[in-house]
């Protein structure tokens, strides 16, 4: 059988989109167009691809094949590339997955100078360092900050270093709420920072002072500067990634409340392909990690 690439193309572009109408768009061919392409992607393979909900998901079938579209796609970038035919006019699309606090501090720079040496553009995704790694399992994104050190199927990984945490506060909170000291007394009532339920750090620096994580009411701010800024602003304490926390820690704005830092080491895992651009911003990416973070 030979695989119909521009049926797997409309499939990673319809993922991508979220919806049939928005992939019509972008491929300026109509809605039924769209929908018969998959439909006949689904009758070749028998399987179903696309769950048609909002925004749309593929199943087991379809992440396989939206992961080789866009091994497809890179390939083609890196063959062009070699011939001097890539056209400066168009650049290729790399999808990237990466937790918030770093995109918030370091991951940024090597993506800049990176773009200014090939013809590439960024599509990031946001989600927890624990579960970065399911996107590149789905085929949403070719690399990923992740906290996982045993590579995804199909994957390579590169050890980044560690982000450390300290559990900090204003001053006046300090005073208001652990003026006795940070003891598991006033941690249990002292109102805390967290950025999403999912984030656990805040739970983890608790339980390890003998504190029931239960007990200390939260606030949930899920943006990784807004967080820092309401830890500033004295809304609650929190565990701040010492990049956000030095300089307030430097000038009297934040004090450390003591405990252990927390580490949260960090890999770089992308897609098991030779490309001459996915190993360039691999090399960047790792640089640069490791440049910046703690070494365990």
């Amino acid at each position: 059988m030979r695989f119909p690439f521009e049926l797997a193309e409309t499939l990673a572009v319809v993922v991508d989109e979220g919806t049939l109408d928005a992939a019509a768009r972008r491929l300026h061919v109509t809605p039924s167009a769209v929908s018969q392409r998959i439909r006949a992607l689904e009758d070749l393979l028998g399987r179903v691809v696309l769950v048609r909900s909002k925004p749309v998901r593929t199943t087991e079938a379809g992440a396989a094949v939206v992961r080789l579209a866009r091994q497809v796609a890179l390939l083609e970038h890196d063959t062009l590339g070699e011939l001097g035919a890539d056209d400066e006019g168009g650049r290729t699309s790399v999808s990237l997955a990466v937790n918030a606090d770093s995109l918030a501090t370091w991951f940024l720079a090597p993506l800049a100078r990176l773009s200014q040496r090939h013809p590439v553009v960024f599509e990031l995704h946001r989600d927890d360092q624990d579960f970065t790694a399911g996107l590149l399992e789905s085929g949403t994104v070719m690399g990923a900050v992740t906290s996982r050190a045993v590579p995804v199927a199909g994957c390579r990984v590169s050890e980044l270093g560690a982000m450390r945490y300290e559990a900090v506060a204003t001053p006046a909170y300090l005073a208001r709420w652990l003026g006795e000291g940070a003891d598991a007394a006033s941690l249990s009532l002292a109102p805390l920072v967290d950025f999403d339920r999912r984030d656990d750090l805040q739970t983890q620096w608790l339980e390890a002072m003998g504190v029931d994580p239960a007990l200390p009411p939260r606030h949930y701010v899920p943006a990784s500067n807004d967080f820092a800024t309401a830890t500033k602003l004295g809304l609650g304490w929190a565990l701040l990634p010492t990049f956000q926390s030095a300089e307030g820690l430097a000038n009297g704005e934040l004090v450390r409340l003591g405990g252990r830092p927390v580490d949260v080491p960090l890999y770089w895992q992308q897609w098991n392909l030779r490309s001459p651009l996915l190993d360039a911003i691999a090399d960047e990416i790792v640089a640069e990690g490791r440049r910046v973070l703690s070494r365990r």
